[in-house]
Order: C-alpha cells, then sequence, then structure tokens
C-alpha cells in the first residue's frame, strides 16, 4: 500500500521501505527501537483468549516471533475465557516462553477469583467495570500495567494474525517509541485480501464503517454541525479503523475510557480524538497483508458475528451523535440508513473495480447483499440505543484511582500472587 496521501487530519506512515529494500529494514527498524528502549519502557498487552493457545499454530508463530525482539522490557497478557485454575496455569506455561533476562512476562487471571474479587469491589463503590470480554480484559491489564508504573509506552495487538511478523511489531511501536515524533497515538492498518481465496476481506470496514462514517461527515455538513463533522472527518481519515493493533503512550491510556463490547476501536479513536490534537495521531502500515480469524454474517442473531459487531458500533455512533446535540428519531434514522445503503453501494463499485484491476475475485451480489444486512442491523441499533442509553465504556484509571485510591496496590498484589505460584 506503498502512496504518498497525507489524510488532512492525521499522519500516515506509508510501507514505503517494500520498493527498494525488504532485506536490511528489519535490522535497522530494530536497532532504532532498542536504542529508544534504552530510554522508555515499552511494554506488550496481548489480549488472549485461552482457545487461542490450540489455534493451529498461529498463537505458537506470534510467540516465537515476539521472542526473538529485544527491545521489549516486559509483556503482560490478558487471559480471558480462562476459568479453570489450571487453564491459567497452562497459559503461564506457554506464555513463560517470552521470557527472558532483560523481559519479564505477567498473564493478568481475568476469570481468577482474585481479579474477579476486585470486580466486584469496584462495583460496590459505584464503578461500572463492564461486561466479560476482550475490552474488559484490556482494561483491567491496562491497570495493573498502571500499577507497576514502569512503562511508558503500550503497544496492544490480538493474538489471532496469520500473518504475524516482526516488522508488524516494530513499525507498530516506533512512531510512538521515536523521541523525535509528536504522536502520543498510533493505529495500524494493512490489506485484507485472502491469499486462498484471492478476494477483498475487512468486510464491516470496507462496507459498513467508510461509508457510513462518510454519510455522516457528509450529512452534519448539510445540518451545518461544523465539529461532528470534524469529528466524523477524523474517523474516515483512518484507513482501517477497526483495526485492532495500536501504540500510545501511558499518559494517554490512563485518562480513556474503554468500550466493552464491538465498539471498542471506534470508541477508542474517539477517547483520542478528545484528549490528543491531531499532530499527535499517526496510522502506520504495518504489513502488505492481513489475515486473521473470519466472523460469520449470523443475519438472524443480534448477539452473533458481524450483526453484533455492526450493531455495537453503529449504537456507539448514534449515541455520540445524540450526547452532541443531534435529535435521533425513527424518521431521521430511516433516512440515515436508506443514504448509508447508497453510498454503500457506490463503495462497493469502486471494490469492484479495484479487485478486477488485481486479478481478485470479487462477487457484487454477495457484497451488495451484506450492505443490504447492514442497513438492516443499523436498524436494529437505533432500536436497542432508544431512550437514556449511553455508549458502553469503563471509566478511565484516572478516575477508578481517584474514587478508589488504593486500586492499584491491590492490582499489583493480586497479579504478583497469581504469578508466583510454581509453574509445573
Amino acid at each position: 500500500m506503498a502512496d504518498f496521501h497525507q489524510e488532512p487530519q492525521i499522519t500516515t506512515l506509508h510501507a514505503l521501505y517494500e520498493a527498494f529494500d525488504k532485506g536490511n529494514y528489519l535490522s535497522n527498524l530494530e536497532r532504532r527501537l532498542e536504542h529508544h528502549a534504552r530510554h522508555e519502557h515499552i511494554s506488550l498487552l496481548l489480549p488472549s483468549l485461552f482457545s487461542e493457545m490450540s489455534n493451529a499454530g498461529v498463537l505458537d508463530r506470534i510467540i516465537e516471533r515476539i521472542a526473538e525482539v529485544r527491545y521489549l522490557k516486559s509483556i503482560v497478557v490478558a487471559l480471558g475465557g480462562a476459568p479453570e485454575e489450571a487453564q491459567f496455569s497452562e497459559a503461564r506455561r506457554y506464555f513463560g516462553r517470552l521470557a527472558s533476562q532483560h523481559c519479564d512476562v505477567r498473564v493478568v487471571w481475568i476469570d481468577g477469583p482474585r481479579i474477579q474479587d476486585l470486580l466486584a469491589q469496584m462495583a460496590a463503590r459505584g464503578i461500572p467495570t463492564g461486561e466479560q470480554g476482550k475490552g474488559q480484559s484490556v482494561w483491567v491489564t491496562l491497570g495493573y500495567l498502571f500499577a507497576r508504573d514502569q512503562a511508558n509506552i503500550i503497544a496492544l495487538h490480538d493474538c489471532d494474525i496469520v500473518t504475524y511478523s516482526r516488522i508488524m511489531l516494530g513499525r507498530l511501536i516506533e512512531p510512538v517509541a521515536n523521541p523525535n515524533n509528536d504522536f502520543q497515538f498510533c493505529k495500524g492498518y494493512y490489506a485484507r485480501i485472502s491469499p486462498t481465496e484471492r478476494s477483498m476481506k475487512g468486510r464491516v470496514t470496507r462496507l459498513f464503517v467508510t461509508p457510513f462514517v462518510d454519510t455522516l461527515s457528509t450529512l452534519m455538513c448539510q445540518h451545518g454541525l461544523p465539529e461532528l463533522q470534524r469529528f466524523f472527518e477524523y474517523h474516515r481519515s483512518f484507513k482501517y479503523a477497526l483495526a485492532g493493533e495500536f501504540c500510545f503512550t501511558s499518559d494517554l491510556a490512563r485518562g480513556l475510557n474503554i468500550a466493552y463490547d464491538w465498539g471498542l476501536e471506534v470508541a477508542t479513536l474517539s477517547q483520542v480524538y478528545d484528549q490528543l490534537t491531531r499532530r499527535q495521531v499517526a496510522q502506520v502500515d504495518l504489513a502488505p497483508n492481513y489475515e486473521h480469524k473470519h466472523q460469520e454474517l449470523s443475519p438472524d442473531d443480534t448477539n452473533k458475528g458481524l450483526h453484533r459487531m455492526v450493531v455495537d458500533i453503529a449504537k456507539f455512533y448514534l449515541t455520540y451523535m445524540r450526547s452532541h446535540g443531534v435529535p435521533l428519531d425513527d424518521s431521521y434514522v430511516d433516512m440515515l440508513l436508506h443514504t448509508y445503503y447508497q453510498n454503500a453501494l457506490k463503495y462497493i463499485r469502486k471494490y469492484s473495480y479495484d479487485a478486477d484491476v488485481n486479478d481478485l475475485h470479487f462477487d457484487l451480489y454477495e457484497e451488495e447483499s451484506a450492505a443490504s444486512h447492514f442497513r438492516g442491523f443499523l436498524w436494529d441499533a437505533w432500536m436497542q440505543s432508544k431512550g437514556p442509553q449511553e455508549a458502553k465504556l469503563i471509566p478511565s484509571w484516572n478516575r477508578v484511582a481517584y474514587t478508589f485510591p488504593e486500586i492499584y496496590d491491590r492490582l499489583l498484589e493480586a497479579v504478583e500472587q497469581d504469578n508466583a505460584g510454581e509453574q509445573a
């Protein structure tokens, strides 16, 4: 995806090296990162389900690549889906392979009794802690990192990346770690092409988020709402808004509210919009192609697959609009979903041209059918978000520590005690 195009609001960092240098680039990149690591504590946060440990070698490859780098000072795994102590012990042994003389490893047992007790204590104090899932796991693990008070820079990526590489990890971190840059937040982007099917993936980004946010930006301009127009233009600036790979400074992360549903990525972008200037935000091309697990459409079940993903994302945007003065009602949302659909059809035609010139398989009917389903999912989101509904956000750790001053000490103690047992 090597080009020179820059978005007006944020900085885009392209993969220009691919045009001429694929040999020395990695060694030079890691040399720079090792130099930065002398002055900055760089930590990697890995949200992982216990089930991913048996994912046909995908996580094995990720672990092998991470173990080869020398610039990480700590790695913290947010372990979900592991209610049994035996599962936690197995995860400690599995991820323990990453430990080295220069890098320590901790597994945060989200389902463990100590963490669950702390969540209950926070709930008793009126602090919302969200629901079980990636967002809550990331939030708890960030709290542990803040309790340690060591990490200056935190990178985060998923554990189901089939095409993972050290270049991907290094490029994600370097823009924020480099002291010559202004960036406090960097989000990854990439192409999503199936090598076996030779087809475009990333349906929710291509067919929903991009045309939907573009539609909202246009409507806000027509309604004379320049601040909301800039907000949606900012979201539209990201080439892959739903990418789960990003890197930020700990100072920024302490003040971020974290979404605990499928709106995690777009909610994070919104939090960053509120807290940083645009010159402090970047996106970086991480890889020529990116492959991970795919979700089913699930048109008849709002609690599964892409259906739930679209509903959660749409609910976030609809709630954001209402909380910023847009009086939504049935007729407005009816107009919105039809306007979105017409815009999505225009994007689909452009995708078809792109696929054709690149000799990719492209099913025009299937793409239009998916967009039609997404139009219906948008109405589902509206029906669920009516009334005094708020975005599903867990409060920032700055706010939690204000209400519960001893939380960091207790969280640090809980994780350290969990990790203190002998590994068989």
